[in-house]
């Protein structure tokens, strides 16, 4: 099978898009398709080029504003692969237009991955540049799809919510599982103390992800605290790249509440940075307001790591299983999981952070994923039934 991927970026720039994307497409190609990956050049395609190992990505030049990602040649690449099939990851940049002309010239499907950019939050963020873009070409490119692809339940009902009638399968993101122990420090070393436990939040730093809420609820633990309170031996890491300044608004804020000794801000981290943190922390948390299925939660769990999360991260098995704590995405429902998870025994967060392993590994391995990605194309190209996974209304 001949498959094109269609993207906004091919590095680090992405988020968790990288990561599954990147493993989607080397799964497929160990599995014998051949796949083609075309995205757009930013300032960290060189440095990340080199992590698709056996897919090599092509990555356009843009032009204009970055919000659009206008690429003039991207559709002349898109149908000089030759695909059976394109399928698109991520929303309102002008990749979306090549893979909806190539359906439209040759009659070949498409087939789109929102990755959570339809659901409500995502559509009130920045709406004047997504009220534009999809009356250029993103409408279009949604309607024409012959699948949808969710990555759960939640995601695949506000893809109807939108209006769109198409099919859509639901299919998670997967994540590998760490191979061998970390031996590369934190990036804290050095800044806590031996008997202190951290508490790790690593993504973007954005105010979709809930951080104000987190350093408010966080800042209410210990200003309710005396003595031998809750926090007293934690430490609140926070990790990722700053979109927008917004991690100055961070720093501002936890100096207001008087917490700034209590939180590091680490910077981003990536490869054995972000393992470090990962195979170091006691804890995760991601209080975000809206999420398609987040990869750092999958990440987490796959160290071992209890989580803390909230229900807009689309993993209610996580809560069934003994793997999260779940919350709301207010400072209130965020400080009432963070005293939860502080105030378990030892014993008790590892149990929680062995469930999540085991979650990790039963349901969201790469082969599982791309197995089911893979029925539904061949579904699609008309050479098998209809799969489980496809929800036709």
């Amino acid at each position: 099978m001949n498959v094109t991927f269609v993207t906004g970026s091919v590095s680090r720039m992405a988020g968790g898009l990288f990561t599954s994307v990147r493993r989607t497409a080397q799964t497929l190609t160990d599995d014998g398709n051949q796949v083609r990956v075309v995205g757009l050049q930013d300032r960290f395609t060189r440095n990340d080029i080199d992590s698709w190992d056996n897919v090599r990505p092509v990555a356009m030049v843009r032009r204009g504003p970055a919000a659009f990602g206008y690429a003039p040649r991207i559709s002349r690449v898109v149908n000089n692969s030759s695909p059976d099939i394109v399928h698109t990851h991520g929303l309102w940049l002008y990749v979306s237009h090549a893979a909806s002309t190539w359906s439209r010239r040759t009659g070949g499907p498409h087939v789109v991955s929102p990755r959570g950019m339809l659901d409500p939050w995502a559509l009130a963020n920045s709406r004047w540049k997504k009220r534009l873009a999809g009356w250029l070409y993103e409408h279009d490119h949604l309607a024409r799809a012959a699948c949808i692809h969710a990555l759960c339940a939640s995601e695949a009902r506000s893809i109807r919510q939108f209006g769109l009638k198409n099919p859509i399968c639901i299919i998670p993101n997967g994540v590998d599982m760490p191979e061998k122990p970390c031996r590369e420090p934190p990036p804290w070393a050095g800044q806590t103390d031996p008997d202190e436990k951290v508490l790790l939040y690593l993504g973007r730093i954005h105010p979709k992800k809930g951080l104000t809420e987190l350093l408010d609820g966080w800042a209410s633990i210990m200003k309710r605290g005396t003595g031998e309170h809750p926090l007293r031996h934690w430490r609140l890491a926070i990790a990722g790249w700053s979109q927008g300044g917004y991690e100055g608004e961070l720093k501002r804020l936890a100096r207001e509440r008087k917490i700034e000794e209590s939180v590091l801000f680490l910077g981003p981290q990536f490869g054995d940075g972000k393992a470090a943190c990962f195979a170091n922390c006691d804890g995760f948390i991601l209080p975000s307001h809206s999420e398609g299925l987040p990869m750092v939660v999958l990440e987490a769990w796959s160290y071992g790591l209890p989580v803390i999360m909230t229900q807009e991260c689309n993993l209610p098995e996580g809560e069934s299983c003994g793997a999260a704590i779940c919350v709301e995405p207010v400072s209130d429902s965020v400080a009432r999981g963070v005293r939860q998870l502080v105030s378990m025994t030892d014993e008790a967060r590892w149990q929680m952070g062995r469930n999540g392993r085991r979650l990790a590994v039963e349901r969201f391995s790469w082969q599982h994923v791309v197995n089911q990605l893979g029925n539904v194309y061949s579904w699609l190209l008309g050479d098998a039934a209809r799969p489980d996974t496809v929800l036709l209304h």
